[in-house]
C-alpha cells in the first residue's frame, strides 16, 4: 500500500505551542479580548464615517456579539488546534516508529540512512552498518509464547539503544532482526560496537513467569568502501556477514570480506 507524508500547516505548531503555554481558557480569553477590541474599533469607525449613531449602544452591541460568538467558536477552534496537533504527532510517530520496540521502523530507517550514506559516500567519510538477528527466536515464541517474544524484543532494543551513541540509528528491520547505522565509524569501531551489543544481550537477565529464557544474538558487520554503489550493497554485505555468524554457531560477530586489510572475516563471541 502506498504511503503519503502529511505535513502540518506552518502555523499549527506555533499556535498550539501558544495554547499549551497559556492553557486553553487563558488563550480563549485573550482571543475573545482581541476580537472584542476589533469589534468595538470597527463599530466606532463606522459611526465616525457615517457621522451618526449612538456610540454607547454600538459599543455594547459589538461587545455582546464579539464575546458570545468568540467564546463559542473560539473554544471549538482552539480545541481543534490541539486535536490536530496531537493527531499529527501520532501520525508522525506511527509513520516512523516500530510500535512494538519504539525504535525506527524499516521505512523510516532507510529514508534517514540514505541521506547519511550519500553524504558519507560523497565526502569520503567513514560509516558502518550492523545487522543483528536474535538467536533461536522462533523457539522462544513456541516455548514461552508471543508475549514473551515481544517483551524480549523490547528489552533487546533497550539495551542496544543504551550501547549506542546519540548519532547512531537503530531500527527494527523485520521480525527478530535489527539494523544499526554507525556514522563516522571505522571498521574497528564498528566491530567494537557490535561486540558490546552482543555482550549486553548475552548478559540480559531475562525470565518469563519465573523461568529463565536464554538470550543471545548474532551480528554481521559491514563498513563503507568504494565498491558500495548503493546503500543496498552495504546492507547486502552486512547480511552476508550475518549469515556467516549464524552458520558459525550464533552468538558471535562476523565481518564480511574486505572489512579489514588482510583478513577475510573477524570472529568474536
Amino acid at each position: 500500500m502506498q504511503q503519503y507524508d502529511v505535513e502540518a500547516p506552518a502555523w499549527l505548531p506555533a499556535l498550539n505551542l501558544w495554547v499549551q503555554k497559556l492553557g486553553l481558557w487563558r488563550a480563549l480569553a485573550l482571543l475573545a479580548g482581541a476580537v472584542w477590541l476589533m469589534a468595538v474599533g470597527i463599530s466606532q469607525l463606522a459611526i465616525t464615517l457615517l457621522g451618526e449613531g449612538n456610540r454607547v449602544i454600538a459599543t455594547l452591541a459589538a461587545s455582546i456579539c464579539a464575546i458570545s460568538i468568540t467564546s463559542v467558536f473560539g473554544y471549538l477552534f482552539l480545541s481543534l488546534v490541539q486535536h490536530l496537533d496531537k493527531a499529527h504527532k501520532n501520525m508522525t510517530r506511527h509513520a516512523t516508529l516500530d510500535s512494538l520496540t519504539g525504535t525506527f521502523n524499516r521505512r523510516h530507517f532507510l529514508e534517514l540512512v540514505e541521506r547519511e550514506w550519500s553524504r558519507a559516500k560523497r565526502y569520503e567519510m567513514s560509516c558502518a552498518l550492523l545487522l543483528m538477528d536474535i538467536d533461536h527466536f522462533k523457539q522462544v515464541n513456541d516455548r514461552f509464547g508471543h508475549l514473551c517474544g515481544d517483551q524480549l524484543l523490547r528489552e533487546i532494543a533497550e539495551v542496544s539503544i543504551e550501547t549506542l551513541r546519540q548519532p547512531d540509528v537503530l531500527a527494527r528491520f523485520g521480525g527478530e532482526e535489527f539494523i544499526v547505522f554507525l556514522p563516522h565509524t571505522d571498521p574497528l569501531g564498528a566491530l567494537d560496537v557490535a561486540e558490546r551489543i552482543r555482550e549486553r544481550i548475552e548478559a540480559l537477565d531475562f525470565s518469563w513467569r519465573g523461568e529463565p529464557v536464554p538470550v543471545s544474538a548474532s551480528l554481521g558487520v559491514a563498513a563503507l568502501h568504494a565498491e558500495h554503489i548503493t546503500l543496498d550493497h552495504l546492507i547486502s554485505d552486512a547480511d552476508e556477514a550475518l549469515y556467516v555468524a549464524k552458520s558459525a554457531g550464533r552468538n558471535c560477530v562476523r565481518a564480511g570480506a574486505g572489512l579489514l586489510p588482510g583478513r577475510s572475516s573477524v570472529t568474536s563471541g
